[in-house]
């Protein structure tokens, strides 16, 4: 679908390289600019990483007068750049926008960060689960007298920041191929994630979000949420409309139970709950499953990774594949019903010299198709 689109990325971690694949995975010709010594947080050595699967790979150093000059010369014909450095560390390197720009003025200039470019935080060192706690959107995560828990890397990095930057990204390449003027995309985590809030504030007239964490329709209705079962898993539960509440009553043999007769009575959601609770809990998240999964009660098991590319509709969709030995998730959304394929992550350098050879005879360095 983004065939003919062109990206540099400088390489970093978190939301810039998940940005990069994505964008990759749909068919943009990325070529990743690596360190020498780049290698993933708690992994011995570097080799390939399959988020930069589908993507082309260099190494430079960009410190040097060599590896600035790459970027340059591979900028001019790019549509967009990403780079996830600190405020000021481009500018630094003689490898900010404005630099940029007057080589390619349609280029579009990609930056994620968590605090964003400006900002009293701007410089500060953060990671996912800060730049979510200071938006807003890691407080209703919980339940009441817990500490709110994170999603790891998925609310933050990826959702506010990564999903935010390539929608920006597309959005100025759009722009410049109309006007022939490129721009700078400033895709901060703390601003994304809390965009991400506007549904959940949406829903403050309809009183589902009323309180403080703990007494929510999400996290103290007694048909809403997550429950433990025998075995130690968990199912989920989202029976928020009256007909599907009246289809859980009716699984669970409730129909006639007093605590469950009216379903907005929050007097008596603590009881109707810790009832649920223990009958979840009197049972495998297999005997819930086989009786509530498919049905419209809204019924979900919590699944881990590996547990789900088994599940039976995920391989159905072709939703988690195995490469090599390592599961991957495919890429998403679809086109047409049907599923991009992904390429394969290159080795860390992979591409350097074929880069470098076309650069030097001035022969094309980017695919045009």
């Amino acid at each position: 679908m983004l065939s003919g689109i062109k990206i540099v990325e400088i390489c970093g971690i978190g939301p810039g390289p998940f940005c990069a694949m994505h964008l990759a995975d749909l068919g943009a010709d990325v070529i990743a600019v690596e360190r020498a010594e780049r290698a993933p947080i708690g992994a011995p050595n570097a080799g390939p990483s399959v988020i930069n699967r589908g993507k082309r790979s260099v190494i430079a150093d960009l410190k040097s007068d060599e590896g600035q000059q790459l970027v340059r010369q591979l900028v001019e014909g790019a549509d967009a750049l990403i780079e996830g450095m600190r405020p000021g560390v481009m500018e630094r390197l003689g490898l900010g926008p404005v630099e940029l720009q007057r080589i390619n003025p349609r280029l579009v200039y990609g930056r994620v960060t968590g605090w964003g470019q400006s900002g009293p935080l701007a410089q500060a060192a953060g990671h996912d689960n800060n730049y979510i706690s200071l938006s807003g959107s890691l407080y209703h995560n919980g339940g009441s007298g817990e500490p709110p828990s994170t999603a790891f890397t998925v609310l933050g990095d990826i959702g506010g920041g990564a999903l935010y930057l390539a929608v920006g990204l597309l959005a100025g390449i759009l722009k410049a191929r109309e006007t022939g003027k490129g721009t700078v995309v400033d895709a901060s985590i703390v601003d994304g994630s809390a965009h991400m809030l506007q549904l959940l504030l949406a829903t403050k007239k309809a009183g589902l979000v009323a309180g403080d964490r703990g007494e929510n329709v999400h996290d103290s209705s007694p048909f809403y949420g997550t429950y433990r079962c025998a075995d130690g898993k968990y199912i989920t539960l989202g029976s928020l409309e009256p007909q599907f509440y009246a289809l859980l009553l009716e699984k669970l043999c409730l129909k006639d139970d007093p605590r469950f007769a009216e379903q907005w009575n929050r007097k008596a959601w603590p009881e109707a709950r810790r009832f649920l609770a223990d009958q979840f809990a009197s049972k495998t998240r297999e005997v819930w499953s086989n009786l509530l999964e498919g049905t419209d009660v809204c019924f979900g098991p919590v699944l881990s990774p590996a547990e789900a590319a088994r599940h039976p509709h995920n391989v159905a969709r072709g939703v988690y594949f195995e490469r090599n030995g390592e599961l991957q998730v495919s890429p998403a959304p679809r086109f047409g019903g049907k599923t991009v394929e992904p390429g394969a992550p290159p080795q860390p350098g992979q591409h350097t010299d074929e880069v470098l050879s076309a650069l030097e005879s001035r022969s094309e360095v980017w695919r045009t198709s």
